[in-house]
């Protein structure tokens, strides 16, 4: 036990220092997150470090899509389902079949082996291409469709996966029972998680406390993924289906308090889980490399790199059909949603990296089969499903930048940014314009006195003060000096408030609530800071 402590303690040590020397070389952290995984499995002493599969498709799964549910916008995720819901079903679907087709009729694999390896490399990853695409400035457009492709497109693959796994299992497959029941899970799961999403909602309301409100948002993914997973189902559409509520309905339902530390909460949480996620992907190397031993080297080269091939023909191939089809076939949705430009579909082509889920469900593979033999090709799927992710998380990890440099999609991200930051702007404004009109009517109807009401008019001033008036450069540096010298006044504040508490002249208990107000301010500067970042 001593010793899977101390494993931790190093893992977390080592996804603290990656992420500095991620930061240091403006390098995804999931690409060196995953060669340090791989170095240190090979590191002499350095014990084994499993990857169980229920820890991460029961564990680690459910907050990962939840609070990538919860962070996205449910209005553009409806705008947007079109292009969605053909990635991540249609995809899915089409890449599972050429690998299964390729497979079968190049090397010799079965149909049913086929769909399953299928199944397991046709979704891509959602965290490491958004994480990498976000710096990038890419158009909003782009993010939302690869975040809500990553989001459902796991729910695709693993009802695939276990219909495939069934095939196998049981020796036979009937595809009018299954598209009933992927119809059945779907319908089944979107309706159990907005039940989740409401319940929770309601829950955390009548409780007026962050602790216990937090606890519940956590347990909240859990509860709508484990039931439908349990009965047969995928949980990941549940999942998402109760994150997309609690983003439309908790803003109305959750107080300020929670908001704040939930926001903190949920942070440390997914940094934990993704960086140690990735860091034991690559610790999985180990493993795999002395089963590969069983394997003649060029099988395993050939079938890795069969895969490789058809993954990514397969993924350009579906997308520019699926953008630009239906805008030909359909003049309202040609009219209303005029055609993008090539370089879209061939970046949102391009991203194409498979994650841990891929892995999970490879690990989940059965060792043998109800009749008692080795389940087939058990070792060899595992070495494959971790090339693949190995090689398009490298492999896009590095090229993506200048690629969507090249194509000049970064920089129609940052006119698109200015815009937005424009219209926060004035959203902020008419927003302040509202509060003052409010306090005039209450200055008419209530008896305030002079004293109040000349207190909230200088709050109400000096909020519109700090907005910008503009972008412009000149604005800009203005506002960025007035930030900085701010920033100095609060540390000048701290260190005074410290002589405070050494000299005894205050509590502890009276220093936190006076640091408490400083920290809020200097994470509202942080939040109305108006610049771009370098791409």
């Amino acid at each position: 036990m001593e010793a899977k402590f101390q494993t931790f303690l190093i893992l977390l040590a080592v996804l603290a220092g990656t992420a500095l020397a991620a930061r240091r070389f403006n390098v995804a952290p999931a690409i060196l997150l995953m060669l340090a995984g791989v170095g240190l499995a090979f590191v002499p002493g350095m014990p084994p470090v499993e990857l169980p599969p229920e820890l991460v498709l029961l564990m680690v799964l459910p907050p990962l899509i939840y609070s990538a549910s919860v962070a996205m916008s449910w209005r553009e995720f409806r705008n947007n389902l079109r292009p969605i819901v053909l990635l991540a079903v249609g995809a899915v679907i089409f890449t599972a079949a050429m690998v299964a087709t390729a497979t079968h009729y190049l090397i010799g694999l079965p149909w049913t082996i086929g769909f399953l390896l299928g199944a397991i490399v046709a979704p891509p990853d959602v965290v490491a291409p958004l994480a990498i695409a976000r710096r990038l400035h890419m158009p909003r457009r782009l993010l939302v469709i690869l975040e809500g492709e990553g989001l459902a497109n796991d729910a695709t693959a693993l009802i695939l996966y276990r219909f495939a796994l069934a095939a196998i299992m049981v020796g036979h497959f009937s595809l009018p029972t299954a598209i009933g029941e992927f119809a059945l899970i779907v319908a089944g799961e979107i309706a159990f998680g907005i039940g989740v999403g409401w319940l929770s909602l309601r829950i955390r309301k009548r409780s007026r406390d962050p602790q216990v409100e937090l606890t519940l948002s956590l347990i909240t993914p859990y509860v709508s993924y484990w039931l439908p997973e349990h009965v047969g189902g995928s949980g990941v559409i549940a999942t998402v289906a109760c994150g997309l509520y609690v983003s439309w309905n908790g803003p109305l339902w959750i107080s300020s308090a929670t908001r704040l530390q939930g926001i903190f909460f949920w942070d440390l949480i997914i940094y934990l889980i993704e960086g140690i996620l990735f860091l034991l992907t690559g610790f999985q190397m180990r493993e795999l490399y002395e089963k590969s031993k069983a394997f003649p080297l060029d099988e395993i080269l050939i079938v890795t790199a069969l895969v490789m091939v058809v993954i990514i023909v397969a993924r350009f191939a579906w997308l520019f059909p699926a953008t630009y089809l239906p805008r030909m076939l359909s003049k309202s949705l040609r009219k209303r949603d005029p055609s993008p430009p090539w370089q879209w579909p061939f970046t949102l082509a391009f991203t194409g990296v498979r994650g841990a889920v891929s892995l999970a469900a490879a690990l989940a593979l059965p060792f043998t089969l109800p009749s008692g033999e080795a389940f087939p090709y058990r070792d060899l799927i595992l070495f494959v499903a971790f090339a693949v992710i190995f090689i398009t998380l490298i492999g896009v990890g590095l090229t993506l930048p200048p690629v969507v440099r090249w194509l000049g999609v970064a920089d129609a991200g940052r006119h698109e940014h200015v815009a937005e930051h424009q219209a926060e702007i004035s959203a902020r404004r008419q927003a302040l314009e509202a509060a003052l009109k409010s306090l005039d009517a209450m200055t008419e109807q209530k008896d305030l006195s002079d004293e109040v009401v000349k207190l909230l008019r200088a709050r109400h001033e000096i909020r519109a003060n700090q907005l910008p008036d503009s972008l412009d450069a000149g604005r800009h540096d203005v506002s960025a000096a007035g930030t900085a010298l701010t920033r100095e006044l609060i540390a000048a504040e701290r260190k005074f408030i410290h002589v405070l508490l050494r000299d005894g002249e205050i509590t502890d208990e009276t220093r936190r609530r006076i640091e408490r107000d400083l920290d809020l301010e200097e994470a509202s500067l942080a939040n109305r800071e108006y610049q771009d970042g370098p791409l």
